[in-house]
């Protein structure tokens, strides 16, 4: 699924401000993973997901999904097969637009050669898909969605990315913006629709506890590189305070290999 080789990122390189935001970075993703990505503020988990979206290209590396080397292929073009949600509700809908034009767009999405309408039967589809989530969105086709609330829109959001049938959804901190009742049902909504639609994800969460119970891999960055990859049993069993401990440990052999390297 994701292939990313010698993946590197640096901002204002030659500068005083030269800042190594991902650094030779090697991780290979299967189809139907589940990724939980934890890390500090500046860690590079973004910065991740902006290389692997197209929203920024790599100063050095490649990035290969589906066999494909997109390394400089732009964000609209890998938008098709790869799907993101932000923290910011907001951000995932045209909020001067209506529900159903919303959700129609979606549903065209990486679609040539159609007449993109909206009949009859894509109506009642999308009360169908919308009845699920309990929100009485069915009902409000012709609302404009900036009439909706943080967590409705977060909702949608999801719906709308499961409609347009990416290969890869990437989660940055999607629940974080949330209260705590509206942050589990997207929680919720999100393990449902990996699970029923078999979607390989990838998701930021700053909670350990969330990262732990979701998913079947788990990855902590530091620096710019991924210091600890986990599944399986090892994952199952870890706790917060294991992870707390790898972190510090991690950290203090990183910062004493830089000072073997820094000595006369």
């Amino acid at each position: 699924m994701i292939q990313l080789t010698s993946l590197s990122k640096v901002f204002n390189e030659g500068t005083v401000n030269e800042n190594r935001a991902i650094h030779n970075v090697n991780l290979s993703v299967e189809d139907g993973e589940f990724v939980t990505i934890i890390g500090s503020n500046g860690a590079g988990k973004t910065t991740l997901f902006n290389l692997i979206s197209g929203n920024m290209f790599p100063s050095a590396g490649k990035v290969v999904i589906n066999g494909r080397d997109v390394t400089k292929d732009p964000e609209y073009k890998r938008a098709v097969y790869v799907g993101r949600i932000f923290q910011n509700p907001t951000l995932g809908t045209a909020e001067t637009m209506t529900l159903e034009d919303n959700m129609t767009i979606a549903h065209y999405k990486g679609c040539k050669g159609l007449k993109k309408s909206l009949n009859r039967k894509l109506r009642n589809y999308f009360k169908e898909q919308l009845s699920e989530l309990n929100m009485g969105l069915e009902n409000r086709l012709k609302d404009n969605v900036g009439l909706f609330s943080g967590g409705q829109r977060q909702a949608l959001t999801l719906l709308m990315m499961v409609l347009s049938k990416p290969d890869l959804i990437l989660l940055d901190e999607h629940t974080a913006a949330l209260d705590p009742g509206n942050a589990q049902m997207i929680l919720d909504l999100t393990l449902k629709y990996i699970n029923e639609y078999r979607l390989t994800a990838m998701m930021i969460t700053h909670n350990m506890s969330n990262a732990i119970a979701y998913g079947n891999r788990l990855l902590m960055m530091d620096g710019g590189e991924i210091i600890l990859d986990i599944s399986g049993t090892e994952k199952q069993n870890t706790t917060k305070e294991v992870l707390v401990e790898k972190f510090a440990e991690i950290r203090k052999k990183n910062l004493a290999n830089d000072e073997l390297l820094l000595s006369p």
